[in-house]
């Protein structure tokens, strides 16, 4: 295992202790200790699964015991909830701008997204269809959303971090068709959602619209998402990859106003320097996310199509001129939306 340099601040007091390859294990105050990790909807798996591990090491490491809470939900709801109080000593959202929300609120400290290599994105995802099996309306394409007889299936881009995705993702591929007109992309985008059925607040409640209460044709999905229902339900589901998607970039940090306050710091930076570990990443490749580390992508190559087109969130300006134009109070998806 490589090592790790966590830096522990106590009274003024800092001291950097490596954690790797040490014989024994590093002394902590307490024989337990305990965090809270406030994620997004489709996660559930992936740190059900990287929990165990972590606790583990942390075990070896600390020599303690370790107790992790996990809340889920749409994630701009999540961020909402941890601004307003729901206490978080990290939290691990679906977007940048989640966590800048959580910044703005005073909680955590300007310079975050450096913190943690890759712009603190351990892991990456993108957008794909969820078609039933056979694929009966033959979609391929954005372009098949918007047919008069095509049930969509969608998030709320107000709540969840992932429909904003989709949404982007269906802008650049009517950008591209279109060559820029703004009109006929505004046009485009209106038409796939006077398609969707029911706009659940985050990811999983989608996915649970599509896939148990077998409502609609096609769910826009995340990709992990995607394949944990053909996972599930191999017989039942098609993953159709369109020609144009982008780069989801998983966002995650450090609750910097209730370590410091519940003397967590050390354990919630370490839970996120772990992540990029190689176990970790293998662990995130297993649930469908494609990991950072470029070499353990590649081991994956079978399960993801990675020669998609993908466009990034710096071709929409970054995240705060996206939430701005498009979902802001008012913003483009109101317009369209609410005519």
């Amino acid at each position: 295992m490589k090592n790790r340099k966590i830096r522990f601040t106590a009274a003024g007091l800092s001291t950097v202790i490596v954690l790797g390859s040490l014989s024994g294990t590093v002394a902590f105050a307490g024989d337990s200790t305990s965090i809270v990790n406030v994620s997004y909807d489709p996660t559930r798996e992936l740190y059900e699964q990287y929990n165990e591990i972590f606790k583990e090491h942390w075990k070896e490491q600390t020599g303690q015991d370790l107790e992790i809470t996990q809340s889920h939900g749409g994630s701009g709801k999540q961020a909402l909830e941890v601004a307003n109080g729901l206490e978080a000593d990290v939290v691990t959202l679906a977007l940048e701008y989640d966590v800048k929300a959580v910044e703005e609120a005073g909680l955590i400290e300007e310079g975050w997204i450096d913190e943690f290599p890759l712009d603190s994105s351990p892991y990456t995802s993108t957008i794909v269809f969820l078609v039933r099996e056979g694929n009966p309306k033959d979609i391929q394409d954005w372009d098949d959303l918007v047919k008069e007889d095509v049930g969509v299936i969608t998030p709320n881009p107000k709540t969840s971090g992932g429909a904003r995705w989709n949404y982007l993702a269906a802008w650049a591929y009517a950008d591209q068709l279109y060559g820029g007109d703004e009109d006929q992309i505004k046009d485009f985008i209106k038409k796939l959602y006077e398609n969707v059925l029911v706009l659940d607040s985050g990811a999983r409640g989608a996915t649970t619209s599509f896939v148990e209460n077998g409502q609609g044709d096609v769910l826009i999905a995340w990709e992990n998402e995607a394949y944990l229902s053909v996972q599930d339900y191999p017989d039942d589901y098609e993953i159709i990859t369109p020609s144009i998607s982008i780069l989801a970039q998983p966002s995650v940090a450090v609750v910097d106003s209730v370590v410091d306050k519940r003397g967590t710091r050390e354990v919630a930076t370490e839970y996120l320097n772990y992540l990029y570990s190689d176990e970790a990443q293998r662990i995130a490749g297993d649930n469908f996310y494609r990991p950072s580390n470029e070499e353990i992508l590649k081991e994956y190559a079978d399960v993801f199509n990675l020669d998609i087109n993908l466009v990034t969130i710096a071709d929409f300006g970054g995240w705060t001129e996206a939430q701005e134009t498009h979902f802001a109070d008012g913003g483009v998806f109101d317009q369209i939306y609410e005519q």
